[in-house]
Order: structure tokens, then C-alpha cells, then sequence
């Protein structure tokens, strides 16, 4: 018998073999089986078809899947006040919180001016700086000789009830310190004194503050003296924002600001005013009020929210009705945006996703290797991709795609696994499928 090439080859042979009447019973059975061993055996001992379609790649599964939908996160719900005005800016969340976060993220109450009070001191910092600035946040810069007319300042505010510092005659200190003294405290006196002895005159000083506002865009921001003890020194939420960028800006300011005290010659310890440094990640700037619902706090805050890099925040909220309902205002605002922030479950481990079969009637699924979260801002859709390849061995357990969750710019990914094992096709139907096989 010469063995066949190919599968035609093999059916002629097939059917010029001598007919003999069917087998019967177990003698019959084992007959057959041996005819089909030594025929088998005959074809493979001739190479050619046989050993091809034993040798053949086989075809690829049929994978049936399909990515699994996620629900976005819940959406936020920013808690603003309900009286006065607020509004905030974040920077470093632009892909999170959209292009505009770093402009107005959030305001209520309209941009109209309002009293700024003691957040006009911030301004007299900054417009001495610019005439007299210091190197760096430890820099003590000039030494400020106060004169008799400095300290007789003390009397004065202390007969209209206005926050003070001690200024005994003769009181010489560091502009830096003279700063601290004016910001932390709020000492009016030392506003004042500071002023002077930057222009010349609280009159010079407020053509500078002018000058200084019109140059760097705040015009809607109005100075009448040093300290803001008037009700004419007004502002709105837009420009005072701008105004606490510009403050986060100067190394110095910034450093003043987040102190809680300081002890300084001549005044001695002064203590912040910022009743919520150090929380949900506020750290500075200025307190500011005239009292009966006039209470303001322009605040930064770097605020972990769980990206890697935490949100830089300036805000202000003007018209407070107390110091304290000013701060928790502030506070829950703050909070609202933290827990805009939430981890969404997107993948469950084993969770199962699709099967794999293959030609020859073999089958397991593709489940998810691990579980798998995604921090998301709100109510950010989740999208999801799933990318397969075709088995290399079909084991239990081998990996054969890869899901992805995506929302925003965070994205994370789990393997997609066999789970069952998959059996190897039996030669017959190797020999019976060649149009199947590689």
C-alpha cells in the first residue's frame, strides 16, 4: 500500500478497501479499531498528509466578550453660601475639572464690590514690597526706625475699638517683621506706620496702592487708606481672587501668611487671625471685617485630593455673617471639592467577561484578573477598551487581554485570564479539518 498525500488520496483509499459486512459485537469493534491503528500507522510511517495535519497550526478561538460598562462616579454637589458672595479658582486640576477650573471653578452671591476691610492690608503689603522688596521669605529686610507719631497711632485706633500691636517709643524691627506684625494680627496702627515709612505719607501711599492696582489689572478695586478700616475700600470676588494669586505669588507673603504666630521686638507674639490654617489645607492669606455681616476671608489651600498633586486653591468669601459661620462656610466649600472626588469600583477579580471557544468544540471563559478602581472627579464618564490576543497555549490561568478603564486623565487597567482549561483538538479531527488548519 503506498501512504496518500492528501486528504482526496486518503478517501479513495477508503473507498477502494474491500467491503466486508459490518462487525458485530465486541470482536467486531476491536477489528475496526485495529484496522484504523495500522491505517493510521500505514499514512503517518509515509509522511506527507497525515504528519502535515498533526503538525498544522491550529485555527483561532472565537473569543465572545465584551468590556464591562461602568456608572459614573455621583455627581458633586459643591456646598457655596447661601448670603454674602464666594468664589474659587483651582489650579492643577485643569484635566480633572475642566479648562475654566483655573478661571471661576465655582462662585455665588454675583462679582458686585463689597467692604474688604482688613484684606486691604494685604495690598499695603504688597505695594511696599514692590517699592522696597526683599530678596527671599528670609530676607529681614531694612530696619524700620518708628517715629513718635508711629506709636502715638496706637492711641488712636485703640479709641475706635481697631486691632492693634504694641509699638513702644523707640521701636526699631525688620520690615519683615513689621509685615507679620501688620498681616497676622491685623494691626491697624502698623499699617499705617508701614505706609509711611514706604511713601512718605499714607496719602502718597494710596496714590501708589492705585497706581500698583491699575497695573496689574484689579480695577475694580478701590483703596482709600493702609489699613481698611473704611468702608470705601471695596472689591469684588473676580478681582480679589486675582488680588490672592498675586499675594501666593510673593515668596514673602506667602510665608507670612501661613504662620500661625511670631514673635517680633517690640510687639512681641502676634498671632494669625486665619482661624483655619492647616485646615483641608488652607494656608493663608487674610481675614478682613467691619463687623454686622461684613466678614471676609481670602484663603489658598493646597488641597490633597488624592491625584498625586494637590489642588491649589485661592478663594474668597466676602459677607460672612460671624468670624466663625466665615470659616465654616470656607470650610465646607473646601470639603464639597475634596469629596467631589471618589474612588469608583470598575473591575471585580473573577468577575467573568466572555468565553473563548474553538473550532473543535472546546470552550472557557475570560474573567478579570483583580479588582480595579479609578479616582474620578463627579459624575466623569468612565470609558472602557478591551484588547485580546489569541492564546498560545490554552492553559488555566493564561492571560489573554488586557481592560482598560479610562475617566479624565487617570486610567487603569486589569489582565483578562482563561479560566477552565481549553483541550487540545483529538487527530481526527486534525485529519478531518484541513481546510481549518494553517
Amino acid at each position: 500500500m503506498t501512504a496518500p498525500d492528501t486528504l482526496a488520496d486518503f478517501s479513495s483509499l477508503l473507498d477502494d478497501a474491500p467491503r466486508e459486512p459490518a462487525p458485530r459485537g465486541r470482536g467486531g469493534r476491536i477489528a475496526l479499531i485495529v484496522f484504523l491503528v495500522v491505517l493510521l500507522a500505514t499514512l503517518g510511517g509515509g509522511g506527507g498528509y497525515v504528519w502535515w495535519a498533526s503538525a498544522a497550526p491550529l485555527p483561532a478561538p472565537t473569543v465572545t466578550s465584551q468590556a464591562p460598562s461602568v456608572s459614573a462616579g455621583a455627581a458633586a454637589s459643591l456646598v457655596l453660601p447661601s448670603s454674602g458672595s464666594a468664589r474659587v479658582s483651582i489650579d492643577g486640576g485643569e484635566q480633572y475639572l475642566g479648562p475654566d477650573a483655573a478661571g471661576v471653578f465655582a462662585s455665588s452671591g454675583g462679582d458686585e464690590a463689597r467692604p474688604v476691610a482688613s484684606i486691604a492690608k494685604l495690598v499695603t503689603a504688597l505695594v511696599v514690597l514692590d517699592a522696597h522688596p526683599l530678596t527671599d521669605a528670609a530676607d529681614p529686610g531694612p530696619t524700620i526706625a518708628f517715629t513718635e507719631a508711629d506709636t502715638d497711632l496706637y492711641d488712636r485706633f485703640y479709641v475706635q475699638g481697631v486691632t492693634i500691636a504694641k509699638m513702644p517709643d523707640g521701636t526699631r524691627m525688620p520690615l519683615h517683621d513689621a509685615l507679620a506684625t501688620m498681616l497676622l494680627p491685623s494691626a491697624s496702627n502698623y499699617a499705617v506706620a508701614i505706609a509711611r515709612w514706604g511713601f512718605g505719607s499714607e496719602g502718597a501711599y494710596v496714590d501708589a496702592a492705585r497706581s500698583w492696582l491699575a497695573r496689574n489689572g484689579l480695577n475694580d478695586t478701590r483703596i482709600v487708606d493702609a489699613t481698611g478700616i473704611d468702608a470705601r475700600n471695596t472689591s469684588t470676588p473676580g478681582d480679589l481672587v486675582a488680588l490672592g494669586r498675586i499675594a501666593a505669588a510673593n515668596p514673602v507673603i506667602a510665608a507670612i501668611t501661613s504662620l500661625r504666630s511670631i514673635s517680633v521686638a517690640g510687639a512681641g507674639t502676634v498671632t494669625n487671625t486665619n482661624g483655619l490654617l492647616g485646615t483641608l489645607g488652607v494656608d493663608g492669606l487674610k481675614t478682613g471685617n467691619l463687623g454686622d455681616g461684613s466678614f471676609n476671608l481670602l484663603f489658598t489651600a493646597s488641597l490633597d485630593v488624592g491625584i498625586g498633586t494637590p489642588l491649589k486653591i485661592t478663594g474668597i468669601r466676602l459677607g460672612g455673617e460671624t468670624h466663625d459661620s466665615t470659616d465654616a462656610d470656607v470650610a465646607r466649600l473646601l470639603q464639597s471639592i475634596s469629596d467631589g472626588f471618589h474612588d469608583v469600583p470598575v473591575g471585580s477579580l473573577g468577575a467573568t467577561i466572555g468565553t473563548i471557544t474553538t473550532p473543535w468544540g472546546s470552550e472557557a471563559s475570560l474573567v478579570l484578573a483583580k479588582n480595579a478602581e479609578l479616582r474620578t472627579w463627579s459624575d466623569t464618564p468612565v470609558t472602557v477598551t478591551l484588547d485580546t490576543v489569541a492564546p498560545r497555549t490554552f492553559a488555566d490561568g493564561e492571560t489573554v487581554g488586557t481592560v482598560t478603564w479610562t475617566a479624565g486623565p487617570q486610567s487603569t487597567s486589569a489582565d483578562v485570564k482563561i479560566s477552565g482549561a481549553i483541550e487540545e483538538p483529538t487527530l481526527l479531527w486534525r485529519l478531518t479539518h484541513p481546510g481549518e488548519l494553517g
